[in-house]
């Protein structure tokens, strides 16, 4: 799969069958969306390709307004790019969303990017797709620049799962409320965080949990508070432990994100390595302790909440 950080260059742009969306998750909706992107690509003889966007554009416009909110993100987008991968898309264009991109008007997307960027042949969007600057391209618009343009316009209708509207908002629920059954149904498989292991302050190690520490690029993680969790990537078979996702209020106010996991009796170098970290179960919420010898010991009964869960997993019958 070909990653283009905006348009491709004229050597790359062959003609292609499109989808546009932030694909925030790839849940079970986006995955029928890409497999029908994926069938009209190899039926036309066309390449199969992604618009996604970096930042997502509520959160650009969340930044200029402080009474918006940006929307929690469900995965980075190294996750996102793997899924996307995963479902046989042969190019993806990740657009930096910026003031100049969202002023364009409809019909200067319609020309400028999709006729002239990407010689869309074949497009599917959401049934509810908007575009351009304010909102104002619609589906419609799409169909009738594609009459004049010469590029065939589907839309997509709402994938339900057991009688709820697969979204990423209905996603991002899931996971507020710690439902990882839940989330697994509405993405197909367990929610999980990759990222390379990356030098922290030591801390967790001179409190005796050393961590395995991943950095965001954002703030918004959809998850916060401790998890039980397994990491995958290190061995064989996934690793037990116990994690922390959050802003560390106790030794931390710069507001900056970081996945610490302990691994249990685990004391290999991890550091550099690609780990994905898979969560099982919330544990609690994000705290801000008075003290260090007050945070160890909640570290303490944590990490012995989480052995608790994985002894009781093995004695669960199947």
């Amino acid at each position: 799969m070909k990653v283009f950080r905006g348009l491709p260059n004229a050597v790359s742009r062959a003609p292609c069958a499109l989808t546009i969306g932030n694909f925030d998750g790839v849940h079970r909706g986006h995955q029928a969306l890409l497999a029908q992107v994926r069938a009209a690509a190899s039926r036309l003889g066309l390449d199969a390709a992604v618009m996604t966007f970096e930042p997502h554009p509520r959160e650009f416009f969340a930044a200029l307004n402080p009474n918006a909110k940006a929307p929690k993100r469900i995965a980075n987008l190294r996750d996102k790019l793997g899924s996307l991968a995963e479902a046989g898309i042969d190019r993806v264009i990740v657009e930096h969303f910026n003031a100049g991109f969202a002023a364009l008007s409809p019909q200067d997307f319609i020309e400028k990017v999709l006729v002239q960027g990407l010689h869309v042949k074949w497009l599917m969007v959401g049934e509810d797709f908007c575009f351009g600057a304010r909102r104002a391209g619609n589906i419609d618009t799409l169909i009738e620049a594609g009459r004049h343009y010469g590029f065939e316009v589907i839309t997509m209708p709402t994938v339900m799962n057991e009688g709820m509207r697969v979204s990423s908002s209905s996603v991002r629920a899931a996971l507020a409320a710690g439902d990882f059954v839940q989330t697994r149904q509405l993405l197909g498989h367990p929610y999980s965080i990759s990222g390379h292991v990356v030098h922290g302050q030591k801390l967790g190690r001179s409190l005796g949990f050393p961590t395995l520490n991943m950095r965001f690029r954002h703030r918004h993680p959809a998850l916060d508070g401790i998890f039980v969790v397994q990491v995958h990537g290190l061995e064989d078979q996934p690793l037990p432990g116990v994690a922390s996702l959050g802003a560390r209020p106790t030794v931390d106010d710069s507001g900056r994100i970081l996945l610490e996991t302990h691994l249990f009796d685990y004391s290999r170098n991890c550091y550099g390595k690609l780990v994905r970290v898979e969560f099982l179960h919330k544990l609690r919420n994000e705290e801000k302790y008075i003290d260090l010898p007050t945070l160890t010991a909640a570290i303490e009964r944590d990490a012995s909440n989480a052995r608790s869960f994985f002894r009781d997993q093995e004695t669960t019958p199947n």
